[in-house]
């Protein structure tokens, strides 16, 4: 097969690695890409966005199969695109319909989704600019703390959790009226906060079927002990001890069908991964938001975890043969840590040199903000530079590995948490 990716995050990196293992695989490309995608395919320079350049490179290449990545083309509509044309309509896409990527894409929509299929999730109230004094009033009688989301895409950023109502107020205010996240916070979910452990699930669905893949644990906050700004995240883990088969079980049974189920009964077109953000209170799944596509940096331990073809079953998706497609897992445990510029989420700089890579054995080194110099030296081009994926028969002997990695790479200012897995291994080990 002939196969393109769309992206060039960490994420990405990791679904070309994945797919180039696979001997049905016998082209590999990657738009736009970065340094690491271009070691085990081709990238080519069209944006995620154009998808006129993206459907000319498909017929061009004779393209069997388009696996995208990231939420913008997905939620702007590019299954859509590919559908309305005669010849683009009879290649594989794995990604939703624009009005799936709704999910994602409007926070308020997803709430109605779940209240309407009764998908358990935390209360909310959405406000605009122009009840912004109900909204003021409802937040000042909210409990706290108070979770206000903007609607729309934010770059994982807009979620704010004010612990006073004062903050609360504030926030509002600057979401609302000063467009604190641009055209994604013309509209604000405010909701209740949910008190539990945080975790991924993550679906594959042809929208008749679905197949759960492992679940894995992220870290979000930029400081260690979660401290500090959200980021898109700082590290992964799988698998998630508290996550056991009765807990997935109901996590099944209370989100997984009847999310798929009302995506099939309201005719929403969805052939992709649902990626379900669900926090564990006291053994009862909440659905906190969805996504439409993988996480990053779940991404880089999940699709390590998975020992099938990873084409299999993307290429399943595409067809709807996911009900007669199964896959296996290794059994050891995965971690990675991210390695970010100094200075991200806020602004920080680009160019850097990144010393050390070849010299990681051990782990696995996923590329996310990078690009290639004129001497072939790899740089920094982005906040989130890479992913170090570690493995090992037990999660500490996994970061044990990743952290190995970590210690051989270097550039200016580069940064990481070291606490990456810590609360899951006090949870083994009590």
């Amino acid at each position: 097969m002939r196969i393109l990716v769309l992206g060039s995050g960490g994420r990405e990196h990791a679904f070309s690695w994945k797919i180039a293992q696979s001997p049905k695989c016998e082209a590999l490309f990657i738009a736009p890409g970065n340094a690491g995608t271009s070691e085990v395919g081709t990238n080519v320079n069209i944006a995620v966005t154009d998808f006129e350049g993206i459907g000319n490179f498909v017929k061009q290449e004779k393209i069997d199969l388009v696996v995208v990545g990231p939420e913008d083309p997905l939620v702007k509509g590019i299954t859509n695109y590919f559908k309305n044309d005669s010849d683009l309509a009879q290649v594989g896409l794995v990604g939703p319909s624009k009005e799936g990527a709704q999910l994602e894409g409007s926070k308020d929509f997803s709430k109605q989704f779940m209240e309407r299929h009764q998908v358990p999730t935390a209360k909310s109230k959405t406000f605009t600019v122009e009840n912004l004094e109900e909204g003021l009033n409802y937040v000042s009688s909210h409990p706290l703390p108070v979770v206000l989301k903007a609607d729309g895409l934010a770059a994982g950023k807009g979620v704010i959790i004010a612990e006073t109502h004062e903050h609360a107020r504030e926030t509002l205010t600057e979401m609302l009226v000063d467009a604190k996240f641009g055209d994604a916070s013309s509209r604000v979910v405010i909701e209740q906060y949910l008190d539990g452990i945080e975790l991924s699930v993550f679906v594959l669905t042809d929208g008749e079927s679905y197949k759960i893949l492992p679940e894995a644990k992220d870290y979000k906050r930029i400081g260690e002990q979660d401290t500090g700004l959200n980021t898109g995240g700082m590290g992964a883990v799988t698998p998630v001890p508290f996550a056991n088969a009765e807990f997935l079980q109901r996590v099944e049974d209370r989100v997984v069908k009847p999310t798929v189920n009302g995506l099939k009964s309201e005719g929403i077109d969805y052939k992709g991964f649902i990626f379900i953000g669900l926090m564990n209170v006291n053994g009862d799944p909440y659905v906190i938001e969805y996504n439409v596509r993988m996480g990053d940096p779940e991404t880089q331990v999940v699709l390590p975890k998975i020992k099938s073809d990873l084409v299999d079953l993307l290429e399943a998706t595409a067809k709807v043969n996911l009900a007669n497609t199964d896959y296996t897992t290794h059994p050891e445990a995965f971690t990675t840590v991210v390695m970010v510029s100094g200075g991200y989420p806020g602004s920080y700089p680009k160019g850097q040199v990144i010393s050390g890579i070849d010299a990681v054995d051990g782990a696995t080194v996923f590329h996310a903000g990078t690009k290639q110099g004129d001497q072939n030296e790899v740089r920094t081009n982005g906040g989130r530079v890479l992913a170090i994926t570690g493995k090992g028969e037990s999660v500490e002997k996994a970061l044990e590995n990743a952290y190995n990695g970590v210690s051989k790479i270097s550039w200016q200012d580069e940064y990481h948490r070291r606490d990456i897995g810590q609360d899951i291994l006090r949870l083994i080990n009590n």
